[in-house]
């Protein structure tokens, strides 16, 4: 029950009518009997800066951030976590003395989701479809959980190269390189692919970005980050060509899970996260 001891926590983004966050933070909340509530705050273009102020003022315990205001938000906070200084985005705000700490779980969230998975990224061989800034938080992760080998394929190399160059610089490595889409792996030579485009996302299900059976032939992993569809065509191809697909559902969950923890300084079980998961999974097939 809302009364005057409930903390509230909530979305700063644009849009926001389609985000499936308050049902991860709500039921959350209700599964551990905690006072907070989490809305979504449309931030229309130009008041970002008024928002974080203005949440502040209101003693808002926390937000996520999300498009279009990931990197936007950064000069308006009073201090910024580590790894969201290097991937260059924030998407979830921490109340702390004077202002916001900012920290980036989208990353933490999605190497939870592989670990939940059995899929670890120590030594492996990555390949990141796009050069957006997905693709490169997906980078700097992968280096920093010392891949072997990224490899980012994009439509313009030089895109692809530009980031390669500036990971490789912060991990002091040259672990990373940039190809085309056009890129073919060698002979018997396996990759964990990370699909980090739009491409394929609803209501475009027909669409992968790239759609040769042969380039498949080397994924013996794909993770899209699209959750929406559920099976998307790059999910179909890894499958077809005998790897395992997962969408990027669970990455949302811990990316929320991480949040929550970081708002209320507690631990949340695997046991209560797939409880919260199989609420999103069902919500998605309505």
């Amino acid at each position: 029950m809302i009364d005057g001891k409930t903390r509230t926590c909530g979305l700063i983004g644009n849009p926001v009518a389609h985000t499936m966050s308050p049902v991860i933070h709500n039921t959350l909340a209700e599964m551990f009997g905690q006072n907070l509530a989490y809305v979504p705050f449309l931030v229309e273009d130009g008041r970002l800066e008024a928002a974080v102020r203005g949440a502040y003022a209101l003693n808002i315990l926390g937000c996520n951030v999300t498009v279009p205001y990931k990197s936007e938000v950064i000069p308006f906070l009073k201090e910024t976590d580590a790894l969201a200084e290097q991937i260059g985005a924030v998407n979830t705000l921490v109340r702390v003395e004077g202002g916001f700490k900012g920290y980036n779980t989208d990353m933490p969230g999605l190497l939870r989701a592989m670990k939940s998975d059995g899929v670890n990224l120590k030594s492996e061989k990555v390949l990141i479809l796009g050069a957006g800034g997905v693709a490169r938080a997906v980078a700097v992760l992968a280096a920093g959980q010392k891949a072997a080998e990224i490899v980012i394929c994009n439509r313009t190399v030089e895109k692809a190269e530009g980031i390669a160059q500036e990971v490789n610089r912060m991990c002091g490595r040259q672990a990373v390189r940039g190809e085309s889409l056009s890129f073919r792996a060698s002979d018997g030579e396996k990759f964990l692919a990370i699909q980090a485009t739009t491409v394929g996302m609803h209501p475009h299900e027909d669409a992968a970005i790239v759609e040769e059976p042969a380039f498949y032939e080397h994924i013996h992993t794909g993770y899209d980050m699209i959750f929406n569809p559920a099976d998307t065509l790059f999910m179909k191809l890894v499958r077809k060509a005998g790897g395992n697909a997962f969408n990027g559902l669970k990455m949302l969950l811990y990316q929320g899970v991480e949040a929550y923890e970081l708002w209320n300084g507690c631990k949340i079980s695997e046991e209560a996260a797939n409880r919260i998961y199989k609420i999103m999974f069902d919500l998605l097939k309505e």
